[in-house]
């Protein structure tokens, strides 16, 4: 395991991250005290994604079936027809917005 204090952490930290990348860990110090250490993710954590943390709240649930739509979803000719001006004025605004 390497040991890294912050300064150096900062400066070098694309070969520390490439180091951890291969497996390896930093510990980390400050003022040569350990206080944390990096290390590769295990295949078994989460990642917090928005999707995660929507599911997790209630707001989402996870597809039932993980196959993509078949191509006659698309198909429908039912759907309503926005003019372009309109279209363009509501992405103008959201624009604006920021």
């Amino acid at each position: 395991m390497k040991t890294a204090n912050i300064g150096d952490l900062k400066n070098n930290l694309s070969k520390y991250l490439a180091d951890v990348k291969r497996g390896g860990q930093v510990l980390v110090s400050d003022r040569n005290v350990p206080f944390a250490k990096i290390v590769p993710l295990d295949v078994n954590d989460v990642h917090e994604s928005e999707e995660e943390l929507l599911i997790a709240e209630g707001l989402l649930s996870r597809p039932k079936r993980p196959k993509p739509l078949d191509d006659s979803f698309w198909d429908d000719r039912d759907l309503p027809s926005v003019p372009m001006d309109v279209i363009l004025r509501v992405i103008r605004e959201e624009r604006d917005e920021d």
